[in-house]
């Protein structure tokens, strides 16, 4: 009898402690759906993240929100080719009519502008070709004619269309001359290409001011209306892809589109030099 209870008595404590097991281990995976939940992807383009941006911004959101933001830092045409397939939940890029466009199919639900800052020309301090000025079309019409040496990033990038644009304007779409090189590369690579080479190049300010191996380059082209570079942010649309975090990713927006977000873009600068300048509201 004695040995009926005590074996009673394991099997309750067995059954207590399997209970326990039990509702600790939902308990933890409770905490890590909810961890999990509290997260998005923002797929963006290069600049935000190699300007150096994202390291002072993200932290600000996840301290003012508890979410954490998954960046996948890509050209703005993949980046947005990751929202056409719903593979990000927030688009942060800068290529206005890319971004009209995802928007009008149905892929992004609103596009809001948060930040700018320009494009540059940068190359060998002698300026072999004289492209130094305000000019970018004028700039580009004699690299195409000395066959200088020019570093495309090749890669559907917001810069890389800028850059396609302004060839365009120049009348040498398909005539660059035999210096153009593409590299199908992010802006760090094609920047460190240029250096290596001597070689001319188009960059986003903002890359360019957080870039170290400059070498012998410097800003040539500069202060072009046309250079005018200007960022947006938008959710991918749930309707169309339903495992979208809406709610966590219209969070991301309203705040780096309202005061908060607005005034950490507006702080961050490098040797004194502001990268971005904010704009939601204007």
């Amino acid at each position: 009898m004695k040995t009926v209870k005590s074996f009673n008595l394991f099997q309750a404590r067995t059954g207590l402690k399997w209970v326990q097991l039990t509702a600790i281990a939902l308990a933890c995976l409770g905490a890590s759906l909810a961890v999990q939940a509290q997260s998005i992807v923002v797929a963006s383009t290069t600049s935000t993240e190699q300007s150096g941006l994202f390291s002072v911004l993200l932290p600000e959101f996840r301290k003012a929100s508890g979410i954490d933001v998954k960046v996948v830092a890509l050209g703005t045409g993949q980046a947005i080719d990751m929202g056409r397939r719903g593979d990000a939940d927030v688009l942060f890029v800068h290529d206005k009519v890319a971004e009209e466009k995802v928007v009008a199919e149905g892929f992004a639900v609103k596009r809001i502008e948060v930040m700018y800052n320009d494009f540059v020309v940068v190359g060998p301090a002698a300026d072999p070709v004289k492209v130094k000025g305000k000019d970018v079309v004028e700039a580009l019409k004699k690299i195409a004619a000395a066959n200088a040496e020019f570093i495309s990033r090749g890669d559907k990038s917001g810069t890389h269309a800028a850059e396609l644009r302004f060839w365009k304007m120049a009348d040498l779409a398909d005539k660059q001359g035999s210096g153009y090189k593409s590299c199908g590369c992010g802006m760090g690579p094609a920047l460190n290409m240029a250096s290596s080479t001597n070689a001319y190049a188009l960059t986003d300010r903002g890359t360019w001011l957080n870039f170290k191996n400059r070498g012998e380059l410097k800003v040539l082209v500069e202060g072009d209306q046309r250079l005018f570079n200007q960022y947006g942010v938008m959710l991918v649309n749930p309707a169309k892809h339903p495992h979208v975090k809406a709610a966590e990713g219209q969070k991301f927006i309203d705040w780096v589109t309202g005061g908060a977000g607005q005034a950490v873009i507006a702080s961050y600068k490098i040797g004194g030099e502001q990268l971005f300048f904010p704009n939601a509201a204007k």
